[in-house]
């Protein structure tokens, strides 16, 4: 795994830190005033001068005798030559006597560093600051860099575990109690990684529910061929079998395709449409449906007073589609004599409400959480694919509305739709988008 990211910002740190740590220093040196020079006086000078005035009052030996109290380092600073004409003495000395002693003081070169200072390095910089200085800006350096690509290659092996189909993987726990740009980076991957998740299991369910729901028409097709190949005389029979599970397959498919679109988050085009005229064509035509049954279909629209308009913003045919499934599903489960009543308002927050009610068996209540997921079935010999709410309740999410079904206490299912009005002051009733 390379580490590319990582060295440049441990370089690249380390050196602004080192720059800048010696660019203070070389500009506090240059721009400090320089203090006038100061004369300095040796260990060997103080010696001399000490020993000059032992000797001139109590001699040469009184001098020795001092001489050993000294400390050690003060006593290698001098040493006395009889004489009075020595070269390189630093002072003459005579004791009571008129005895002369030349005083040779040790010579040392003024230093002009501070004690426990050195120097030597560029720009005659201490050591100590430069050393602190490579050490600080590396150890600080090396911090941040850590700090900044350990997440990074915490997200890369959560790309890694993702294409390997583990849709499960979530990286927020990892990231802690991080509040920055890394932190919202790996919440927009949980965000992704659970929209697949979503997406491939919607696909595995789909999957499952086709393969089980296209075997019974499929079963029926070979055995309606079967029995025309046995008996001729039922070949026409046979042949209005096949035609009546041919024309249920195409049913079938166009509504696994419409669920598919709809589950993928496929855009879907957005126009001005008058919902009431929606409702009141799929009424229509389930009343054409429900008279050869026996079941009439009764469609009330309730206007508050100055709220005639109902458009709202979305796809009018998918809108048609969907109330349409939710009427037929209640003409479906309808016997003669009995009403399928569909009532269009407006709740107490301004939303649509479309309430289609029906007089049949009801769902049991085991299954009204699931009623709207696909191949749900209600069971009963009027029962369809399973297809007809799931794709209503994706078609009204979709538009940023909601469904929900209860069981009617008098009997029946009611389902209740609400979607929002389209957000404009005023719109002129447009044609709709069927």
């Amino acid at each position: 795994m390379t580490r590319m990211v990582f060295w440049k910002l441990l370089l690249g740190f380390w050196v602004t830190t080192l720059l800048i740590s010696q660019g203070v220093w070389l500009m506090f040196t240059l721009l400090r005033p320089v203090p006038p020079p100061v004369d300095t006086v040796s260990l060997g000078d103080i010696a001399a001068t000490a020993a000059k005035s032992i000797i001139e009052k109590d001699g040469e030996q009184a001098f020795e005798r001092q001489l050993k109290s000294w400390p050690g380092f003060l006593r290698g600073q001098i040493r006395i030559v009889p004489g009075a004409n020595v070269v390189g003495a630093s002072a003459v000395a005579k004791d009571p006597g008129g005895q002369s002693y030349s005083l040779m003081a040790r010579s040392q070169r003024p230093r002009r560093e501070r004690a426990g200072v050195s120097r030597g390095g560029p720009f005659d910089i201490p050591w100590e600051v430069l050393l602190s200085s490579l050490v600080g800006g590396l150890g600080f350096s090396a911090l941040l860099a850590w700090y900044l690509t350990s997440p990074v290659g915490r997200i890369r092996a959560g790309f890694e575990r993702l294409a390997r189909g583990d849709f499960s993987t979530r990286l927020g726990p990892s990231m802690g109690r991080r509040r920055d740009e890394i932190a919202d980076l790996a919440r927009d991957f949980d965000l992704m990684a659970k929209r697949l998740e979503e997406l491939v299991s919607a696909r595995d369910r789909l999957l499952a529910g086709v393969s089980h729901e296209l075997r019974t028409p499929l079963a029926r097709l070979q055995l309606s061929i079967g029995l025309a190949r046995q008996d001729p005389s039922k070949v026409e029979t046979s042949l209005d079998r096949i035609s009546r599970e041919a024309q249920r397959l195409d049913e079938m498919v166009g509504e696994i395709l419409t669920l598919s679109k709809l589950e993928s988050g496929v855009k879907h085009t957005e126009d001005y449409f008058d919902f009431a005229e929606v409702v009141r064509l799929v009424t229509d035509d389930a009343k054409f449906e429900g008279a050869p049954l026996g079941v009439s279909v009764d469609h009330r629209i309730v206007a508050l007073s100055g709220e005639s308009d109902w458009i709202a913003l979305g796809s009018g045919r998918l809108i048609s589609h969907a109330v349409e499934n939710i009427v037929r599903n209640a003409l479906r489960y309808s016997k003669r004599g009995q009403s399928v009543e569909v009532i269009l308002d407006r709740d107490t927050a301004g939303l649509f409400r479309l309430t289609v009610t029906d007089q049949g068996p009801g769902v049991p209540d085991a299954m009204l959480e699931t009623v709207f997921k696909p191949f749900v079935q209600g069971g009963g010999e009027n029962s369809g694919y399973g297809l007809g709410l799931a794709i209503a309740e994706r078609a009204i999410t979709a538009h940023g509305g909601s469904i929900s079904a209860h069981n009617r206490t008098a009997g029946g299912l009611c389902v209740v739709v609400c979607l929002p009005p389209a957000a404009i002051d005023s719109a002129p009733v447009m044609e709709m988008t069927m």
